[in-house]
């Protein structure tokens, strides 16, 4: 079974959703006029606009809280585990293919993000959206909307919390030798709590971990690096000479690097693939660019800032060329060869807060999807039961191999529908983005956005009055 999944997602990876997510990329950089690089400045400003939390809307998901959802969804496993995965798999040069999507595609999160925004509904709690959202209302197909709603509950709800769940049991028995069963068992009652209190809580506890555990990883990879400050040249040459050179090239190691180095950067960072559109859509704000510019700072501090501290610790340790290592020991590893001892009990105590914020995260993303699919209160349940229980425990019992095989698939099919709708509907993005760039240029502060701007989506926009 495995094999089979296996050279399933070779063949989708390899020939379909790399050439895509690339492509699609440059495209969106291009029309955007390079929205990534040039506003940067505006990202950081929005993420504690006070006009985030609108008078009236107290109960309203703030834009700082659906970068915290967005951000503890991307910061996981992906970014200690996964990462690990592809420089074993694609050696270092996966690192630089990490990197290019992450640059690229932040183009591509601003387009999706903002789409969001755009066709988002209202919901008791807070705004509700997502791609199924702007499938339905933006190109009218409901079927198509119906199906990635079942694709990214199943891809996030389920498959993705097994991963989660994976790593942490992983990385507990190699710190403490404690048992993946009762590790696992834990998780399940704790993370039932939570997903049952709903995004306002769900919201609430990402606020707090996601800062805590990014900023903290962060310190002590810079701390390595200080330390080992001779030998970062020699990285960055690796790094690169692996992810072009000839003796690579002749090897074959290229396109592992590659390969491996854009399916770990779409798993850790999400852009293009769908996820965060539904967190992006929660925020209260006045534009929907606002939202846009801030998941696409989203994609720059997961990959660019907390992936290359986990690569940069396993490429100056040097223990990556043990083939025997692999997904969160070889972190766990080259951060003991680094730090001593307590390296391992400090990996072990991140991933449990990374991964764990990763695992509410993903459960609100299928719960945004299960609510358009179905308003019973029923099926809710049944989603968070298998959400929060079922596939907690799977993931804790199931091989590395067996849940990672498993995500590949669903992303390759997610991403792939995703991409066909923010296509078809990204020239709406760039109308948005030209619209708000040109009331900054005349000295509006907070720019804002009325649906009748949009007089042929007016009747399919139901917020944006």
């Amino acid at each position: 079974m495995i094999e089979v999944l296996n050279a399933v997602n070779d063949a989708l990876w390899g020939y379909v959703i790399i050439a895509a997510l690339v492509g699609g990329g440059f495209w969106f950089t291009w029309r955007t006029r390079f929205v990534q690089f040039r506003m940067v400045g505006e990202m950081l400003r929005l993420l504690t606009d006070s006009a985030g939390r609108p008078e009236g809307h107290e109960r309203h998901i703030s834009s700082f809280q659906a970068f915290a959802v967005s951000l503890a969804s991307r910061v996981g496993t992906g970014n200690l585990a996964g990462v690990a995965t592809a420089i074993a798999v694609g050696g270092p040069g996966a690192v630089f293919w990490m990197w290019v999507m992450a640059l690229v595609g932040s183009a591509t999160a601003f387009v999706e993000s903002t789409l969001a925004q755009l066709f988002k509904r209202r919901h008791s709690e807070s705004f509700i959206g997502g791609p199924a959202y702007y499938i339905e209302h933006g190109l009218h197909r409901h079927w198509m909307a119906v199906l990635f709603a079942v694709l990214i509950t199943v891809t996030f709800g389920l498959a993705n919390n097994s991963v989660q769940t994976n790593t942490i049991c992983g990385a507990m028995e190699g710190a403490f030798g404690w048992n993946p069963k009762v590790v696992g068992l834990v998780l399940m009652v704790v993370t039932l709590g939570v997903v049952f209190g709903g995004i306002q809580r769900i919201a609430r506890v990402s606020s707090v971990l996601v800062p805590v555990m990014a900023v903290g990883y962060f310190l002590l990879a810079v701390v390595i690096i200080v330390m080992n400050i001779e030998h970062l040249p020699h990285v960055l040459k690796v790094i690169v000479d692996s992810a072009f050179g000839l003796e690579q090239a002749v090897g074959g190691t290229v396109g592992a690097a590659i390969m491996n180095g854009v399916k770990r950067g779409l798993f850790s960072n999400e852009a293009g693939e769908g996820s965060a559109p539904n967190a992006a859509a929660t925020a209260a704000v006045s534009h929907p660019v606002k939202q846009g510019l801030i998941q696409a700072l989203g994609v720059f501090t997961d990959t660019l800032v907390v992936c290359s501290c986990t690569a940069f610790i396993i490429l100056i340790s040097g223990v990556y060329s043990h083939p025997e290592l692999d997904g969160i020991m070889l972190t766990q590893v080259a951060l003991e060869s680094e730090v001593g001892a307590w390296g391992p009990v400090f990996v072990a105590v991140a991933i449990l807060l990374f991964a764990y914020s990763s695992m509410i995260g993903n459960y609100y993303y299928g719960e945004a999807n299960v609510r358009f699919m179905t308003s019973s209160a029923k099926a809710l349940t049944v989603y968070r039961i298998l959400s929060g229980g079922a596939m907690v425990m799977f993931g804790a019992l199931a091989s590395l191999e067996t849940v990672w095989s498993i995500i590949d698939l669903c992303m390759a099919l997610l991403t792939a529908c995703n991409l066909v709708a923010i296509f078809s509907l990204g020239k709406y993005a760039f109308r948005l983005l030209d619209d708000y760039r040109q009331q900054k240029r005349q000295g509006i502060a907070s720019p804002t956005f009325h649906r009748h701007q949009l007089p042929e989506l007016e009747d399919d926009i139901e917020c944006w009055e």
